[in-house]
């Protein structure tokens, strides 16, 4: 009976302890680097082009409060899956960097491994950088590393990205 209630403590202390470090890790996302990626509001983002490496573009827009795919497909788009991609925007920055510091190919830039395009901003996904849990990514001249967190949101297929037909 001690070795159970012994157990469970330990179980519980380990469960505490991990809750401890995400919030941790929240919060030094938060205050590391204020910045986002971009100085857009995701709400207004009415244009999204997602281009990955050797795929075809998809291109969205916003009409009429929902999101529509114009490429390569048409169609109603998933609003949700829209709003996360938007939100990529809004993305902390943990540090910035010139550009000129980096090889872009080393860093998976030459080809990027993923484009987004939010209201006519470019955001080009590279790869992971070493000993992080962050991308580099590449805002004009200058080069973020950014939680990866976001980065699945871009790599969905097409059919996926449309919304489930209406049931009568």
């Amino acid at each position: 009976m001690r070795r159970v209630v012994v157990r469970r403590l330990a179980l519980a202390a380990g469960v505490a302890a991990l809750l401890a470090a995400a919030a941790w890790q929240l919060r030094q996302e938060r205050t590391a680097s204020p910045d986002t990626l971009l100085a857009l509001d995701p709400a207004a983002v009415t244009r999204v082009e997602v281009q990955m490496a050797g795929g075809p573009p998809r291109r969205f827009e916003r009409r009429d409060g929902h999101w529509w795919m114009t490429a390569p497909q048409a169609g109603r788009a998933d609003d949700a899956h829209l709003a996360d991609l938007a939100a990529i925007a809004a993305a902390p920055a943990l540090q910035w960097r010139p550009l000129s510091d980096f090889a872009p190919a080393k860093i998976g830039l030459a080809p990027p491994a993923a484009t987004l395009t939010l209201d006519g901003e470019t955001l080009r996904f590279g790869t992971l950088a070493p000993f992080a849990r962050a991308r580099y990514v590449q805002v004009g001249a200058r080069i973020a590393l950014v939680p990866d967190r976001y980065t699945p949101y871009l790599a969905v297929d097409p059919q996926r990205e449309l919304a489930a037909p209406a049931t009568r």
